[in-house]
């Protein structure tokens, strides 16, 4: 396969998302980084391409050039993939512009700023017919998938409960007020929409469940907080979860638990077992069984499924982290991108991330926000 060419939207100097997504794009040597619109300033867009080796000609002072100059280049010059890295509000515009004119698209979530633009965005990939992949990062290591498919094949038997947990505790101090670019997107409705912490990290905890459990969530019931002086979104919430197999499940997110880093964990309970996974310590899946002793699932360790070790890159017994999980997603992207320029029929089932869970991810955030405004009814996820 050819080394897919990659167009970036954000992701300057300074970025920490876009340094990431820069790395997790080359691991695999399918893809390379070949132009950018990497800030709103065009001087600072300039600089970062030099610094990432680009040339000045490459380097484009709005996403708006940049696509248009790009699709008028020759079809092996130009770039094949736009990787969008920017604050929330700025997901839509460039993605919908780039599908339109051609290109396929990877994405940071939450994939729109609104409910109404994710309703748009899904049909802009339908009638488009391009890729779309969005980065629900956790979902890309390899215990994660054994965990999926281990449930997928029965041997938890039915599923019961789920509990998940995504904690942070960066912003427990007003982090916003010190210069701290991050975190003052984030508290700022313009710029991250109607959900905080619900949209940094909810999604992710939201998404780690349908994605593992292979179920989706019918109706939350929300009891969201703002602990933060001054703040206007939620930075901590506990939700009530309702399946759509009559399990039941519980979800924990915050920002402000002080002293944590990032905390995200998962266990799903069935009538045969559990599994219980956390994202702090990624390789290991810890299994329990009726009347069994508990079991330690490592990647490419004994007793993994193909859907797992396929993900694996080294032989057992070496870690794998943030940057290969994120990797996995641009390389099963990059892999569907090159099946679609060699004409080849789409694969049945994509195994990262799609528009359809961008809609569902925006539709948790408006249903929790409403439950939340209506003292933790439970509201349905249209």
């Amino acid at each position: 396969m050819k080394k897919l060419k990659m167009g970036m939207i954000g992701g300057g100097q300074g970025s920490f998302i876009g340094d990431v997504h820069r790395k997790a794009a080359s691991i695999d040597g399918m893809i390379e980084l070949v132009c950018g619109a990497f800030s709103s300033s065009a001087e600072r867009s300039i600089a970062s391409a030099k610094a990432l080796g680009l040339s000045e000609e490459r380097a484009y002072k709005n996403f708006e050039k940049m696509i248009e100059k790009e699709a008028a280049m020759p079809e092996g010059e130009r770039m094949d993939i736009v990787s969008i890295v920017t604050p929330n509000h700025m997901h839509f515009p460039p993605a919908k512009m780039a599908l339109e004119k051609g290109f396929h698209v990877i994405c940071d979530k939450p994939m729109t700023l609104t409910l109404e633009e994710a309703e748009e965005l899904k049909e802009v990939v339908e009638r488009t017919g391009k890729i779309f992949a969005l980065t629900h990062t956790y979902t890309g290591y390899p215990m994660v998938k054994q965990a999926r498919e281990m449930i997928s094949k029965g041997d938890l038997g039915d599923i019961r409960k789920v509990n998940v947990h995504y904690l942070q505790g960066w912003m427990a101090t007003a982090v916003e007020n010190d210069d701290n670019k991050q975190a003052s997107w984030r508290v700022d409705p313009k710029k991250s929409g109607i959900g905080g912490a619900l949209g940094d990290i909810g999604t992710h905890a939201e998404n780690l469940v349908e994605y593992v459990s292979g179920i989706e969530i019918s109706e939350i019931a929300a009891d969201l907080s703002t602990f933060g002086k001054d703040r206007v979104l939620d930075d901590d919430g506990n939700i009530l979860l309702r399946l759509k197999n009559g399990a039941k499940g519980t979800m924990s997110i915050s920002q402000i638990a002080a002293g944590e880093e990032n905390d995200l964990s998962i266990r799903v309970y069935g009538t045969k077992g559990s599994i219980s996974w956390r994202q702090e310590n990624p390789n290991e899946l810890t299994v329990k069984m009726l009347a069994e002793p508990k079991k330690i699932y490592t990647p490419g360790g004994n007793g993994t499924y193909p859907a797992s070790a396929d993900y694996t890159r080294i032989p057992a017994g070496h870690p794998e982290g943030y940057l290969e999980a994120f990797a996995t997603l641009y390389r099963s992207f990059a892999k569907e991108v090159n099946q679609a320029k060699e004409g080849k029929s789409r694969s049945e089932n994509l195994d990262f991330p799609t528009v359809a869970d961008g809609l569902r991810g925006m539709q948790f955030i408006y249903a929790a926000v409403d439950s939340g405004k209506n003292n933790a009814a439970w509201v349905s996820l249209k």
